[in-house]
């Protein structure tokens, strides 16, 4: 029998009513597994109302109410990380290793947020004028929704809910159609910890269930991650409809190479940020710039790890890289190495004929390795979302640094390097929001901010850190002026010496 993934709306499971449903496949295998229900306008309706109407209660919940129920979701979600990373596997097809590596990163931002107390301490300054003072607090907004993609399933919707349900708001999440269980599953973790119904949905759907919540006039905020196109359509529509918006987009994100580098660790690190995960990830380092003389050396290098990374299904404990998500994005995946000879690629290894035996209907496919890529190439100018590294050739550091600088995406980059005045250049004059040196893959830890430039971001706020919070929360300032209890009126004696 099929297993159906339902809604999760004040704090039970709830049946679609929609009589629509999408498939969910098992990638390694090809097989559709579950069947999860889509919502209606109505069904959408329906959590947003359940999520306002504990809006009630919840705004006005003391702190160490939310931190303490935030502690005992974060006891449970420990205990119970084997098992969201094995519904992960089940539904997107990435390694056991790279699904408890999700979970542990998500972890990450619920600690920041059972101690969100210090970002809430807002600021006072006392006798701006006679007897005046002047304080600064924050305060929650409502109701806000996320909208999550595939490829970090319980990770990415965990940037999100711990920071606005601990500054007090309450959540609807729209996690990815295509892998949707571990968010239900989280669900049933939070409601185990104590957070009152209605605090925390999660609704699944299309492109029905996410337009009505951009315009839903209850929805006072929206956070995104996807691709690039659909960050800006959601940051448009919902901007349009007067919430506030922080919308992640796409990546092609560069790795700067310069010839006095460690290539051994630069290889090292090149493979595992291309292809962990499969390349399905906006961090992965889809293009290595090489610069001077050292590109063949440093392509040999790649090829020789890259030949060796075993490809088979998630939770096969010897597998180092999965299946893709869908046979349709497997094709498109391919599709580019395809093209790439025709567009003045060098095809230093192509993966797109890999099977796995006993597996033969997964999604399957293998490292692909593109050198001398033309920056016209459609290869270098997509991001392809999967196992398909792009070395392009330049002959100085300043020519890759304009390289870089000229893509439309600026999410995430690197330096490979032993010259820290070189670093300190590149970190200055580079146009990405999150820089790393001789780090492949620089996602900022929970208490600083996740965030790109150009494309890679629509809105004014990073995720999670102290934008998070600054995100999920309004500013008020609190002037006051109290007479001083000398000058009370007569006939109200507050122990005070009178001045006359």
């Amino acid at each position: 029998m099929t297993k159906i993934v339902n809604h999760w709306i004040g704090g039970k499971t709830v049946e679609g009513a929609s009589g629509t449903y999408g498939p969910v496949t098992d990638p390694a295998t090809g097989a559709v597994t579950t069947k999860v229900a889509f919502a209606s306008v109505e069904e959408v309706d329906a959590a947003v109302a359940a999520a306002k109407d504990a809006f009630a209660t919840w705004g006005q919940s003391s702190l160490a109410q939310r931190t303490t129920i935030l502690f005992r979701f974060r006891a449970l979600l420990d205990a119970h990380r084997d098992e969201i990373a094995e519904l992960i596997t089940a539904e997107h097809g990435k390694v056991h290793s790279d699904a408890l590596g999700e979970v542990a990163r998500g972890l990450e931002i619920v600690d920041l947020a059972c101690g969100i107390n210090v970002q809430l301490k807002g600021e006072l300054s006392t006798q701006v004028a006679s007897r005046v003072d002047v304080a600064a607090i924050r305060q929650p907004l409502g109701v806000v929704a996320g909208i999550t993609p595939f490829n970090f399933p319980a990770m990415v919707p965990m940037w999100m809910f711990p920071i606005a349900i601990a500054t007090g708001n309450t959540f609807v999440l729209k996690p990815s159609e295509k892998d949707p269980s571990a968010s239900v599953r989280i669900a049933e973790l939070l409601s185990e910890a104590g957070l009152p119904d209605g605090v925390f949905n999660v609704l699944h759907g299309d492109k029905v269930a996410v337009d009505r919540l951009l315009e839903h006039p209850d929805v006072k905020a929206v956070s995104f991650v996807g691709s690039t196109p659909i960050a800006r359509y959601i940051h448009t529509t919902a901007s349009a409809h007067g919430k506030r918006v922080q919308a992640l987009g796409g990546a092609k994100n560069h790795m700067l190479v310069l010839p006095d580098a460690d290539l051994d660790a630069a290889a090292d690190a090149a493979v595992s940020a291309a292809y962990g995960s499969a390349g399905e990830r906006c961090m992965a380092i889809s293009a290595v710039v090489a610069v001077g003389s050292i590109g063949d050396e440093l392509v040999d290098k790649i090829r020789e790890r890259a030949e060796k990374i075993k490809i088979g299904p998630g939770n096969d404990p010897t597998s180092e890289m999965g299946p893709l998500i869908t046979k349709v994005h497997r094709d498109k995946v391919a599709s580019y190495v395809e093209g790439a000879a025709a567009e003045g690629a060098e095809v230093v290894l192509d993966g797109t004929g890999h099977t796995v035996e006993g597996f033969e209907d997964g999604h399957w496919i293998g490292i692909s390795l593109l050198d001398k890529v033309p920056t016209s190439a459609k290869a270098y100018q997509d991001e392809i979302f999967g196992p398909v590294l792009c070395v392009l050739r330049v002959d100085s550091y300043d020519e890759g640094v304009a390289l870089i600088n000229a893509s439309p995406f600026g999410n995430g980059t690197a330096i490979f390097t032993r010259d820290g005045g070189a670093a300190r250049r590149f970190q200055l004059e580079i146009e990405a929001g999150m820089v790393g040196v001789n780090v492949p893959i620089p996602v900022p830890v929970g208490y600083h901010s996740f965030g790109g430039w150009k494309d890679s971001l629509f809105g004014d706020h990073h995720i999670y850190g102290n934008d998070g919070t600054h995100f999920y929360t309004r500013g008020k300032v609190v002037t006051t002026r109290w007479p001083d209890p000398a000058d009370a009126p007569t006939g109200v004696d507050l122990g005070f010496p009178r001045n006359h």
